[in-house]
């Protein structure tokens, strides 16, 4: 993936950001991810009173895209912060990361991004070695 296309992706990233629903932490974070035929499909965290009930971003993209018959996704971005601020490089949790892998190949590029615009482009594979999966 080139830097136009990466920052393109993340540029998305930060406006899914904005449709977070995030009273309790006021930890917004978007995701917008990249099926392989080239549809991005946005996410936000969604929290909850509750707080198990809680989704976040990235499952929200990949639900929504699983959802309309995608299954082949090629990067997903990344950008969270306080309210409207970017303020800290985010990682998907454990659990996304899990997730992820059911319908991602360990090569899936992984952008984050941070406080100050620096772009870290990673794998899925790097932040979930040995994860579980079919095969």
């Amino acid at each position: 993936m080139n830097r136009i296309e990466s920052e393109k992706l993340m540029a998305q990233a930060k406006h899914a950001r904005e449709k977070a629903y995030a009273p309790y932490s006021n930890f917004f974070v978007g995701a917008a991810l990249l099926c392989e035929d080239g549809t991005v499909v946005e996410g936000c965290n969604i929290e909850n009173a509750a707080y198990s009930p809680t989704c976040c971003a990235e499952r929200v993209a990949l639900f929504s895209a699983v959802s309309r018959g995608h299954r082949h996704f090629s990067a997903i971005a990344l950008a969270g912060g306080r309210e409207a601020i970017p303020t800290a490089m985010v990682t998907p949790c454990g659990v996304c990361r899990q997730v992820l892998a059911e319908f991602c190949a360990p090569s899936l590029s992984v952008l984050l991004v941070g406080e100050d615009g620096e772009l870290l482009e990673t794998t899925l594979g790097d932040l979930l070695p040995q994860g579980f999966s079919l095969s």
